[in-house]
């Protein structure tokens, strides 16, 4: 059998010294380079456990002189911080051996039925399925901390039933229900009433597409009644076994409301350019020949007179063109361009 190139460094709590001379033979016929580390009693064991060796996994004896059976298991668990505990006994007891794995023992081996090779397996196999686990709650974790600690509202929602699954802080804020009101609804919940229908075809439209990942505008609902534009990302995840879709909600009322107010001014200054570019110029290319007929000598008294009040209408009328011009400026609040 070729052994393991990798190095383990394994805390061995046996008390009998023949069971952990038989141990360690075992070890150095599946293990090239193992640092073994034993400890006779349950208090040894949790000093070594205290000094923060990098232990990779724990073979634990069930019979100790300070400790025996399940409140051994728990303290050992306990004071193992995340370590996986692979029990050792000589006793054959199926219900406690169940009993085990549920207070945390990751695997249960009879020493009767011990071999080089079970021991192998069951190490190599516990510390790596261990090293998963931990890779999963840091990912949980790593989950919860960007979902509760989101300045945007987020929650989860079940695909099926459109229930709420979950919802952090900024969800709850913004939308003036508790956690424990978000729990007891649906999604159909926070939309206005006459959208609840279009909102039920569209989910039943994602479910059809593949790919989880979706972005739109959608009108939602406060506490309160206040109907808020909102712009959905979606992204579909499983969610402790339920296939449910992770929600991030940003509220643009305000923005699309800015956005409202410059296209309505975009509007009236492409009013007020036209009024400049065409109804202005004919007044004024009146005046200017006006202008140039009085400056001749072609006409008389009598026809200057004439003119000049043609000039003076001509003046009147632009003197109203403009007025409206401005009446259509006032509120836009339009600042004047600094010189340089």
């Amino acid at each position: 059998m070729l052994k393991d190139q990798k190095t383990y460094c394994l805390l061995v709590v046996e008390d009998n010294t023949g069971d952990f001379v038989l141990i360690q033979d075992y070890l150095e016929e599946s293990i090239l380079h193992s640092e073994i580390i034993r400890a006779k009693t349950l208090k040894e064991a949790k000093g070594y456990c205290e000094k923060d060796i990098p232990f990779d996994l724990i073979l634990l004896d069930l019979s100790l002189p300070d400790k025996v059976g399940e409140e051994l298991v728990k303290e050992m668990v306990f004071v193992g911080r995340n370590r996986p505990v692979v029990v050792l006994t000589g006793y054959t007891d199926m219900k406690f051996a169940v009993r085990s794995l549920s207070l945390g023992v990751s695997d249960y081996l009879l020493k009767d039925e011990l071999s080089p090779q079970v021991l192998y397996k069951s190490i190599v196999y516990n510390i790596e399925r261990n090293k998963n686990y931990i890779r999963l709650k840091e990912s949980e974790q790593r989950y919860s901390e960007l979902f509760q600690l989101s300045p945007q509202p987020m929650w989860v929602y079940d695909r099926d039933s459109f229930a709420f699954l979950d919802v952090n802080q900024a969800a709850i804020d913004h939308y003036g229900y508790t956690h424990d009101e978000f729990m007891a609804m649906t999604i159909l919940d926070i939309r206005p009433d006459h959208l609840v229908d279009e909102v039920k075809s569209l989910v039943e439209e994602r479910r059809k597409v593949s790919g989880g990942f979706f972005r739109g505008l959608f009108k939602h609902k406060k506490k309160n009644g206040t109907v808020i534009d909102v712009e959905v990302r979606s992204n579909s995840i499983n969610y402790k076994g339920a296939k449910a879709n992770v929600i991030l909600a940003n509220d643009i009322t305000e923005r699309l409301k800015h956005v409202n107010i410059i296209e309505e001014q975009n509007l009236r200054l492409r009013e007020i350019a036209w009024t400049q570019s065409h109804v202005v110029r004919a007044p004024l290319s009146r005046l200017m020949g006006l202008v140039s007929l009085v400056q001749s000598n072609i006409i008389n008294e009598q026809e200057r007179t004439q003119l000049l009040q043609y000039i003076e209408q001509s003046a009147e009328e632009m003197d109203e063109i403009i007025r409206e011009i401005v009446k259509k400026t006032e509120g836009m609040n339009v600042k004047p361009t600094k010189k340089k």
